[in-house]
């Protein structure tokens, strides 16, 4: 049997659309044209909170925790596909879109799976746990045509965090060059984020029984292993590096994909990392006082960890003026300057119809590696204790080896990435 990506690749790239009236199938039945089908990979309390997502049907859902797998399969009401092995699901031919809703030591490996089955996806942040994996997600999705999405949803809708304006306001400051150039954009709880420090690992894990709903050896995949302890699992997985980085591996897209698209970065990366931060421990993630990344033009990114820094500081601080919280900006009628100014250019942010029209969503495998790859410069310098050199162009480490070594962790047999 031809697969759809098959079929799309002999017509050319050109998609056809099957529209069926509802009433041809009868009362109550939908239209393949109506609504796209959606299996939910990981389904703990980000994969449930997303069963109902607008103009899909969830047709599958998998997870390793029989717990997790009951309580999400009572949240729809149809008759549906459950999986133990996410493999199962990615080869569900009645899946249209894979939505991956894993810890991140899982999102690259993944994404990469469904990207060889066809389909397309949905992808929790941070997009992938290392540099290389997102690199070869990049790679994957050129090869076999999928539409992704990453899910962090700022650079084009909702007002962003403390700062109380969306992003398309702050987008046209910027592009006017009314703040001058370069800029630099400071992101601390002084300035309307925090990176939530309660994310860090414990040191001293005693070994304990693997609770018999969970399949554990599953739930790592391709992290090493370590002994089992409830605190290195579900909500806690985030204080440990084999899963993710803390509060930068949990909150960095979100914060710092919008600036990346506000400074026009989509395509390149900064060229210099420098931390400011306690030796990290080799397993359990800690906290940090400062971030600092440095782009070619002298650009920078400085993020600041719990209450460190000023608290008069601008959000964006640029040679003609300034922006603090709550978009307050110090140039004398700027609001009245900016407004003989262009829109930014207008995004595809409805990913239904990306999909539908063959078009890549707004934050997707190329402007949404690049973000990640930012915030895992930041672990990489964290777990090193030093600052780093790095070649956007490349995405290697300048002259460092062991930073390099980092790009691509060791993957557990018999995973391979």
């Amino acid at each position: 049997m031809t697969s759809r990506r098959q079929f799309l690749k002999t017509m050319g790239g050109v998609t056809l659309l099957t529209i069926v009236p509802r009433s041809v199938l009868g009362k109550g039945m939908i239209a393949p044209s109506d609504q796209l089908t959606k299996g939910i990979i990981g389904v703990g309390g980000m994969g449930r909170g997303h069963i109902p997502y607008d103009n899909t049907r969830v047709v599958a859902l998998c997870d390793v925790d029989k717990t997790h797998l009951s309580k999400a399969a009572a949240l729809v009401k149809e008759k549906i596909n459950l999986y133990h092995d996410f493999r199962d699901l990615i080869l569900d031919k009645n899946v249209d879109i894979v939505h991956i809703a894993t810890p991140p030591h899982w999102h690259g490996l993944m994404s990469l799976e469904a990207a060889k089955a066809g389909k397309d996806i949905f992808c929790e942040k941070p997009m992938t746990r290392t540099i290389g994996e997102g690199k070869r997600v990049r790679e994957a999705i050129a090869q076999h045509g999928n539409i992704f999405r990453l899910n962090t949803w700022f650079r084009f809708k909702d007002p962003f965090y403390g700062l109380g304006t969306p992003m398309k306001p702050l987008k046209k400051l910027v592009d006017s060059g009314l703040l001058g150039w370069p800029l630099k954009v400071t992101i601390s709880k002084h300035t309307g984020f925090d990176w939530k420090f309660f994310w860090v690992g414990k040191t001293h894990l005693e070994p304990q029984p693997v609770p018999q709903e969970l399949d554990y050896d599953m739930w790592l995949g391709p992290a090493p292993y370590k002994p089992y302890n409830a605190h290195r699992v579900h909500s806690t997985f985030r204080g440990y590096w084999d899963y993710d980085g803390g509060g930068l591996g949990d909150m960095g897209q979100h914060y710092i994909d919008p600036v990346q698209y506000m400074l026009g970065k989509d395509n390149t990366s900064p060229v210099k990392v420098e931390v400011d931060a306690p030796q990290q421990h080799p397993d359990a993630v800690g906290t940090w006082r400062s971030i600092t990344y440095t782009y070619e033009d002298g650009c920078q990114i400085i993020l600041w960890g719990g209450d460190y820094g000023e608290s008069d500081t601008p959000y964006i601080a640029g040679p003609n003026g300034n922006v603090y919280k709550n978009f307050v900006c110090d140039i004398p009628d700027w609001e009245k300057k900016l407004a003989s100014f262009p829109e930014p250019q207008a995004q595809n942010t409805d990913f239904i119809e990306c999909i539908r029209n063959r078009q890549k969503f707004a934050l997707n495998e190329i402007n949404g590696h690049r973000s990640c790859t930012i915030v895992n410069m930041g672990t990489v310098a964290l777990q090193l204790n030093r600052t780093l050199e790095f070649d956007p162009v490349n995405e290697l480490f300048v002259n460092d080896e062991e930073a390099n070594r980092l790009l691509d962790q060791p993957v557990r047999a018999p995973w391979t990435i």
